[in-house]
């Protein structure tokens, strides 16, 4: 369906283009539509740049959470509240480092989330207070309290996955 969402305006647009072509250049493309057109080709026209200008934006706009991280099952996963809040907190202060499919984050420094082996809310924890393995790759305490608690939940249930 995306596709299509995305395919739909260039072949549209595209048709106009030969249509304009076609008629002797953008006067004559004018002149013909108002002279010379059917009816049906007089009210397609108008229906066709709504299309373009409200429906697709709309259609975009009505997808954009989608936008807003997953992949695959991890998509659509319900998440509770502490969950919600650690994959936002994630994609804060996290993402930018380390690669998760859950959040489409795909970082450059830290280690990939998805093939780390199996991750316990206890080893996030550990990780969070001491800054990764304590090789000073990751900066210590970059979430505290209830914050670390929140990200060490979401992460013992999406990494690796």
């Amino acid at each position: 369906m995306s596709i299509l969402i995305v395919l739909i305006p260039f072949v549209l647009i595209g048709v106009a283009v030969i249509f304009v072509a076609f008629s002797g250049g953008p006067g004559a493309a004018r002149e013909a539509y108002l002279t010379k057109g059917s009816r049906a080709f007089t009210v397609l026209v108008p229906i066709a740049f709504l299309g373009l200008g409200v429906v697709v934006p709309g259609l975009v706009l009505a997808n954009r959470g989608q936008a807003q991280g997953g992949a695959g099952d991890l998509q659509t996963a319900s998440l509770s509240k502490t969950d919600a809040e650690g994959k936002l907190l994630f994609r804060e202060r996290c993402a930018s480092c380390h690669t998760l499919k859950a959040v489409n984050a795909r970082g450059v420094t830290g280690p990939n989330l998805d093939r780390i082996g199996e991750v316990s809310k206890k080893r996030v924890l550990s990780a969070i207070k001491i800054g990764g393995t304590g090789e000073k790759r990751m900066p210590a305490n970059l979430v505290n309290g209830a914050d670390a608690e929140h990200v060490a939940s979401y992460l013992s249930k999406v990494a690796g996955r």
